[in-house]
């Protein structure tokens, strides 16, 4: 039953690899909890009392609300999925209550602190630090996640309209703009790299990049600018959606740009930008 899911997933749906391998994770190991508990191997036995019974353990393991919110998310989805087959005709999970997530905001690094890592002297002037450069700017310029900047090709850049093609999550495929700065960092590259036709990103065996590489870059030249504790490419993604609102844009064209399904993804960026606002409240009213 479970490996019929997941399957759906991969074809149907189009989850990641990631998204499939943590699925798998988790409804396998509510599987042995049940048989282990209440030897039961079937979906067809399942009572609300033994999901909350996991949601209990789970929090007396100390799992953190989040990772609890996704393991009885994956099964919820296990039970739909059942549910529209037919398998099953009324849903356990329901009325569950599960315990409430701390909303944390988005962590980003300053834009003045950016230019002085972008327009500095921090990158070498040979191929390792064109390339490096260019890893932090995309990042920065376009808001990519890391997956996409791995898998991005040279064929999929647009150098007369300056825009890039990008394959998000379940294949989704968007356009981003980038400036005319970006362009002359990726060709300064290419003069190097023998990556004309293939990935942009390459290794040293002529392979594209693995994510540990591109964080160990990004962290290194972010800890030179500053002391912020986390220092990640999604950071910069964080950053890039972060700057484009402090500075007016559309909330709807922010999404676009990010490839979000939701907007409310989205909305969590516009926190950031009125904590900044209260802040030149404070400073600036003779009533704050």
């Amino acid at each position: 039953m479970v490996e019929k899911f997941l399957t759906y997933l991969e074809v149907e749906k189009r989850y990641s690899e990631h998204t499939i391998k943590a699925y798998s994770g988790d409804l396998n190991t509510f599987k042995d909890f049940l048989f282990k508990e209440y030897e039961v191997e079937s979906l067809d036995a399942l009572t609300h009392n033994m999901i909350r019974t996991w949601l209990v353990f789970l929090m007396e393991k100390g799992l953190k609300p989040r990772s609890i919110h996704r393991k009885i998310s994956a099964i919820k989805s296990l039970i739909n999925y059942e549910l529209r087959s037919g398998k099953m005709k009324v849903s356990p999970i329901e009325g569950l209550s599960l315990p409430k997530i701390s909303k944390n905001l988005p962590v980003f690094i300053e834009e003045s602190k950016l230019h002085l890592l972008m327009d500095g002297n921090y990158f070498s002037k040979d191929e390792k630090g064109c390339r490096d450069k260019l890893i932090l700017e995309l990042f920065y310029s376009t808001g990519i996640r890391q997956s996409e900047l791995i898998n991005l090709k040279v064929l999929d850049i647009d150098f007369k309209l300056c825009q890039l093609k990008v394959l998000g999550k379940r294949d989704k495929e968007r356009i981003i703009p980038f400036p005319s700065n970006l362009l002359e960092t990726i060709k300064d590259y290419l003069s190097y790299s023998e990556a004309q036709r293939g990935y942009l990103f390459l290794n040293e065996n002529g392979e594209k990049l693995y994510p540990q590489k591109v964080y160990t870059i990004v962290k290194e030249y972010l800890t030179k600018v500053s002391s912020q504790v986390k220092k990640s490419p999604h950071v910069l993604r964080h950053s890039y959606a972060t700057h484009l609102l402090n500075r007016g844009a559309d909330l709807r064209a922010v999404q676009e740009l990010l490839g979000h399904e939701s907007l409310t993804t989205t909305q969590v960026y516009t926190h950031n930008t009125i904590e900044k606002l209260k802040n030149i409240y404070k400073q600036a009213h003779p009533r704050a």
